[in-house]
């Protein structure tokens, strides 16, 4: 996935404090100016949305600049920008420690057909297959419900995050991935296959593999104290996740701002 979106994981993997308790694990971003995350993830947001072949195409035919085609997909501020945020540091994340491995991402923005609207599938969706092509009892998915708590609110995300993961693993999963299947078919995937989908649609007729169902927070500093609370767990079967950032409203609208005004685009 590193590839994919240009960036160097084991550098993102030195931002990341993490520490692991009894009832959850707690990532906690290093003290990091907004002009070092801007540097650093302004382009991988965009290529999350578009990329840097599909931004020069369209550039190209239409004769228009980079930053018009990337305003056509990117949220404009809001709860759509600030859950597709915590979706992308989310798989970043689950990237970062799984590295120098490999995980396979469908890359589920760039299929969205209202850039101000959320999908309703599983959020994060990525798979581990390490001996592919061959299908192995080494195989994984992992799939991530994420919620985006930025600002003080009566909403309790930690208690959704876990409702809504209940949800993926009685059955939503299993309909992302015939949802994406779709997709691949008539418009192709960036960086998923149809034979890697199959593996876990058709379950049944390969190896027995591992479903991982996670329910993680993406939260900012300052709620930390209300938030984090002893009595918070996740059931069991299921891992909680609680990823910490600082001033994390400002941070995610200076990102999606480099992602849209620096194209970042590679010739």
């Amino acid at each position: 996935m590193s590839d994919d979106l240009g960036i160097d994981l084991s550098k993102f993997q030195n931002l990341l404090q993490i520490s692991d308790g009894k009832k959850y694990r707690l990532v906690e971003f290093a003290d990091t100016d907004t002009f070092s995350l801007e540097q650093m993830l302004g382009s991988v947001v965009r290529q999350c949305y578009i990329s840097d072949e599909k931004l020069r195409n369209r550039m190209q035919e239409l004769s228009i600049e980079a930053v018009e085609v990337i305003a056509s997909v990117l949220p404009d501020p809001g709860s759509t920008m600030s859950g597709e945020f915590g979706e992308i540091i989310t798989l970043l994340y689950q990237a970062a420690v799984e590295y120098p491995k490999k995980l396979i991402d469908p890359k589920k923005m760039r299929l969205k057909e209202d850039r101000n609207r959320s999908t309703l599938k599983s959020d994060v969706v990525q798979m581990d297959l390490p001996d592919w092509p061959i299908p192995s009892r080494n195989d994984r998915i992992i799939c991530s419900e994420v919620k985006t708590k930025s600002t003080r609110s009566g909403k309790n995300p930690v208690e959704e995050a876990v409702k809504d993961s209940e949800k993926d693993s009685a059955g939503r999963l299993i309909k992302t991935l015939t949802w994406l299947r779709e997709k691949a078919i008539v418009t192709g995937l960036g960086g998923m296959t149809i034979a890697q989908l199959d593996r876990f649609i058709k379950a049944a007729e390969y190896p027995p593999a591992r479903r991982q169902f996670q329910a993680v927070v993406v939260l900012c500093a300052s709620l930390s104290d209300t938030e984090l609370k002893e009595e918070i767990e996740a059931p069991d079967g299921r891992r909680l996740i609680i990823i910490v950032m600082a001033d994390l409203k400002n941070s995610y609208e200076s990102i999606y701002r480099a992602a849209k005004e620096k194209s970042y685009v590679k010739n």
